[in-house]
């Protein structure tokens, strides 16, 4: 294991990383997370999902920490916006009637502060909810889209967005951002909003390296922020493109694979 003492920046993912199984954040993370504040240590999160969403996880420390949100789209301090990346509107209108032509595809548009869907299968809004806290149901998502600016667009398949999904629209990779962010979800952004990018800007703001990063992922959405950083590690549940991409591995997100790593890091600056 390479010298933890010069690390001055954590940026982890959500979902299948930090987050257990139940979308849980361990109590033992705040815990270290206030060891990481001691020793002047950075945390960022990076998710797909909205702001909100995010913060609610980690409530009690939101207003202490960089959230890199909606992949890249958005990123905040507190209620500071540092950065923000909308897909063209025109871009968004072409998109909505190819993705309604998918069979069980559910659409969200995903703007500042608020999602929106036109989905009206009540499994799908049931789990939907667990990533976007605040949205609204409408009639016709193309009236939303000439209207509002649309930061991503994210599609659900109850079986597979890499099988499904992707076909479907990998024709468009050269005018959009294509990311499988999970096993049910594919996100669409503009080229520009990933989350390497984000964090880029991050670290310039902070005045921190590559080589003083530490970044922990599972899926395709962090492999563009797995290459900002010397310190990437996958989680043992993470898909078999970012293990090879990783320099390094940790446990899974349900035994606490984030917070062995930050434990020994922690400990090297004692």
């Amino acid at each position: 294991m390479d010298n933890f003492s010069k690390v001055k920046l954590v940026v982890s993912d959500m979902d299948g990383t930090l987050l257990n199984s139940q979308g849980k954040v361990s109590p033992l993370f705040f815990e270290l997370f206030k060891k990481l504040q001691k020793n002047n240590i950075y945390f960022c999160a990076a998710s797909g999902r909205q702001h909100n969403s995010i913060v609610s996880k980690l409530n009690d420390i939101k207003e202490k920490i960089h959230v890199i949100a909606e992949n890249g789209g958005v990123a905040k301090k507190g209620d500071k916006v540092l950065l923000s990346n909308f897909l063209e509107p025109e871009k968004v209108i072409n998109l909505i009637p190819v993705l309604r032509q998918i069979d069980g595809a559910n659409m969200v548009l995903c703007c500042d502060g608020f999602a929106f869907i036109e989905s009206t299968d009540e499994r799908f809004i049931n789990l939907f909810q667990e990533y976007y806290h605040s949205f609204q149901q409408v009639d016709d998502l193309m009236e939303i889209a000439k209207t509002t600016p649309v930061f991503k667009v994210a599609v659900y398949h109850f079986d597979s967005s890499e099988k499904f999904i992707y076909p479907a629209i990998k024709h468009l990779k050269n005018e959009v951002l294509l990311k499988v962010s999970g096993k049910n979800w594919l996100d669409i952004s503009d080229e520009k909003a990933n989350k390497g990018n984000a964090l880029r800007h991050v670290q310039q703001l902070l005045n921190v390296t590559k080589a003083e990063t530490m970044v922990f992922g599972d899926y395709h959405n962090d492999i563009e922020m797995m290459q900002e950083a010397d310190f990437s590690f996958a989680m043992e549940n993470a898909h078999k493109d970012i293990k090879e991409l990783a320099n390094y591995t940790t446990k899974s997100n349900d035994n606490y694979g984030v917070e062995r790593i930050l434990e020994k890091l922690v400990n090297t600056k004692k």
